[in-house]
C-alpha cells in the first residue's frame, strides 16, 4: 500500500506495556487520530465503532481476495513455502473464506454446529466445572489460567469433535502455535511451530474422520461427515480445516475472555461481590450471560481483526486498491463513548451490549454461542465454589503472553479465602 494521505502512526503492538493495558492509548487515538496509516503493519487503521461497523458490513471489504485476484495482480509476494500447510489450511477454512465458498461452508457447517448442540452442553459444562473446582477449592492458592481458564475449553471442544482422551493433552498447544502466526511479530520459530501444529493436527483429524466415516458416533466430527445439502457435502480436507477453526477460535476467546474477565471482576470487587450474591440462585444464569457480554466488551480478548479491500475504493481520505488490508481494532470501539454509555466501567447489566468482539456481517463468529455459554457458566461456578476468591498480589497488573492480535493472560495468581 502507498502511503494514504492521513495522519501517520505505529501502533506499538509488540511493546508489553501497551499489551498490558493499551486502552489510554486507544482512547487518545479515537478522539485526535481515529483513522491513521501505520507504516509497520502497512495498513489503514480504524478506531472508532461506527468506521469499524460499516467495514464489517461492507462488501467490498473481505477476509481474503484471492478469491478475485492472482498474488501478482495484487502485487502480494508469492507463498512462503515454509508456511504451506499454515496457509492452505487459512485459505480453506470459514474465517478466510469469501462468496459463494464461505456461503456454502457456513451453510454446510451449520447442519452439524447448531444452536441446539451448543445449549445441550450445558449439563456436561457444569460437571466438568465442578470437577475442576473440588480440587481448587483445597488448593488454596493457584495460577487461574492453566489451572481453570485452559482445562474447560478443551475439554469440551475435544468432547464435542470426539478426540479420544489420549490425545486431548495436545489440542491446546496445537491451537497456541497456530494462533500465535497471526500475530505481526511472529518469527520463524513461530512460522515452524504453527506448520507443524497445522500438520498434526490435520493428520489427527484425517484419522478421526476415516473412523466416523465407518462407524459413526454421536460427535461433531460425524455430524460434519453427514453434512449435506442439495447433494453437496464437505470434502475431508474442508471438515479437517473447520474443526482446527472451531479449536482456535473458540478456545482462544473463551480461555483470554474468562482470565481477563475474572481479572476485571477481582480488582472492582463489589462487581464480583455482586455476582457471588446472585450465583447460588437456580434463575442467575441470564445474569451472569449479560455479566459475559459486559467482560467481552470491557477487555476484548482479540483486540485486532483485519479486512482486505476487494475493489479500489476511498477510506476516509486514504485511496485503496485491491489488497490493501485494514486493520479495526475491536478494543478501541468497545469502548467508543459514542456507543456506549460510560466505556470505561463495568456495567453488568449493560443491555442491550452491541460489542463487536465476535464480529459482524457474514463472518460473525459461528463459534460466539458455544463461548458465551461458556464463559456465563465458568463464571457462575467459580463464584459459586470460591466466593472469597481473590487476587493473589493486590496490585496485580496482569502476566500477558506477549500478543495483541489474539490477547491473553499468560498466568493470574488468585488465592481462595
Amino acid at each position: 500500500m502507498s502511503p494514504p494521505n492521513l495522519p501517520v502512526f505505529r501502533l506499538p503492538v509488540t511493546d508489553p506495556a501497551f499489551v498490558q493495558n493499551p486502552y489510554p492509548l486507544l482512547a487518545e487515538l479515537r478522539e485526535t487520530t481515529p483513522v491513521f496509516f501505520d507504516p509497520g503493519m502497512n495498513r489503514v487503521v480504524l478506531t472508532r465503532y461506527a468506521d469499524i461497523s460499516a467495514v464489517l458490513r461492507d462488501k467490498r471489504f473481505g477476509r481474503s481476495a484471492l478469491h478475485r485476484y492472482s498474488r501478482d495482480e495484487l502485487g502480494w509476494p508469492p507463498p512462503d513455502p515454509a508456511q504451506q500447510h499454515f496457509d492452505a489450511f487459512n485459505g480453506n477454512h470459514l474465517l478466510d473464506s469469501e462468496p459463494p465458498k464461505h456461503t456454502r461452508l457456513r451453510s454446510l457447517v451449520g447442519l452439524a454446529f447448531t444452536p441446539r448442540r451448543v445449549e445441550g452442553l450445558q449439563k456436561r459444562i457444569e460437571a466438568i466445572l465442578a470437577g475442576q473446582l473440588r480440587g481448587l477449592g483445597e488448593a488454596g492458592a493457584f495460577d487461574l489460567v492453566a489451572d481453570y481458564a485452559e482445562p474447560l475449553p478443551v475439554t469440551v471442544i475435544a468432547e464435542l469433535l470426539g478426540v479420544p482422551p489420549t490425545d486431548r493433552a495436545l489440542l491446546r498447544p496445537w491451537s497456541a502455535a497456530i494462533v500465535r502466526l497471526y500475530e505481526p511479530s511472529a518469527d520463524s520459530l513461530a512460522q515452524a511451530e504453527a506448520e507443524r501444529a497445522v500438520l498434526d493436527f490435520s493428520a489427527l483429524l484425517r484419522e478421526l474422520s476415516g473412523q466416523r466415516r465407518r462407524q459413526p458416533q454421536d460427535d461433531l466430527i460425524t455430524a460434519l461427515v453427514g453434512a449435506e445439502q442439495d447433494g453437496d457435502r464437505l470434502s475431508e480436507q474442508e471438515l479437517i480445516d473447520t474443526c482446527i477453526l472451531l479449536l482456535n477460535a473458540g478456545h482462544e476467546a473463551s480461555v483470554n475472555g474468562l482470565a481477563a474477565g475474572v481479572l476485571a471482576l477481582l480488582r472492582q470487587r463489589e462487581h464480583w461481590d455482586a455476582l457471588v450474591a446472585a450465583a447460588p440462585r437456580e434463575d442467575s444464569l441470564p445474569l451472569f450471560r449479560r455479566a459475559a457480554e459486559e467482560l467481552l466488551r470491557f477487555d476484548t480478548p482479540l483486540p485486532m481483526f483485519e479486512r482486505i479491500a476487494l475493489e479500489s475504493m476511498e477510506l476516509h481520505g486514504a485511496a485503496l486498491k485491491p489488497g490493501d488490508r485494514v486493520s479495526l481494532l475491536y478494543a478501541s470501539g468497545n469502548r467508543d463513548p459514542r456507543k456506549f454509555d460510560v466505556p470505561g466501567a463495568l456495567n453488568l447489566n449493560r443491555d442491550p451490549n452491541p460489542h463487536l468482539t465476535f464480529g459482524l456481517g457474514i463472518h460473525y463468529c459461528l463459534g460466539a454461542p458455544l463461548a458465551r455459554l461458556e464463559l456465563a457458566l465458568s463464571l457462575r461456578a467459580l463464584c459459586r465454589a470460591l466466593p472469597d476468591l481473590r487476587l493473589k498480589h493486590a496490585d496485580e497488573p496482569g502476566q500477558y503472553t506477549g500478543g495483541f492480535v489474539i490477547r491473553g493472560l499468560a498466568r493470574l495468581d488468585v488465592v481462595n479465602g
